[in-house]
């Protein structure tokens, strides 16, 4: 069984919602849980809020935290989380941001850093990755098959 599906029958198990907020995924890890069928008994929303301003219209991420520590920091990264799952009412939520490049990165936040907020309940954990910079599209995708591999530790 695929990881993406395991997680969609954990989450049924659990009779949990899933929540999602990613930007430098551009909705690859939303379609790579609606890609199993049945689904919509757990997903409740995906929302890819790329720019500052939707991180900070939508999501509710404090203007402050983006001028101080960058949109692709810690900080971002659990505001995301923790305000998504006061708009989508899921106790299941991961917030994705990150530079997926190529151009962007700067010594201090290289091509490649990811940040994966998930949220269960009231626990929630920040992880920072470090992809290598292969190219864009191998950096979302190393993003999406960590917080899969990150969802289906926590939710277990």
């Amino acid at each position: 069984m695929s990881l993406n599906k395991k997680i969609i029958s954990l989450l049924k198990r659990k009779k949990l919602k899933l929540a999602i907020a990613e930007s430098c995924t551009g909705g690859m890890l939303s379609s790579a849980i609606t890609s199993v069928s049945g689904v919509s008994e757990v997903f409740s929303l995906g929302l890819v809020t790329y720019s500052n301003q939707a991180k900070i219209s939508i999501l509710k991420v404090p203007k402050k935290i983006i001028q101080k520590y960058g949109a692709v920091s810690v900080q971002c990264c659990l505001s995301m989380a923790n305000n998504l799952s006061k708009i989508s009412k899921s106790k299941v939520c991961v917030s994705i941001t990150g530079i997926a490049g190529p151009k962007g990165g700067s010594k201090q936040k290289p091509v490649g850093l990811v940040y994966i907020g998930i949220r269960v309940g009231k626990k929630v954990i920040v992880n920072k990755c470090n992809f290598k910079n292969k190219g864009r599209k191998y950096i979302q995708t190393q993003t999406v098959k960590k917080t899969l591999n990150l969802l289906n530790k926590m939710i277990s």
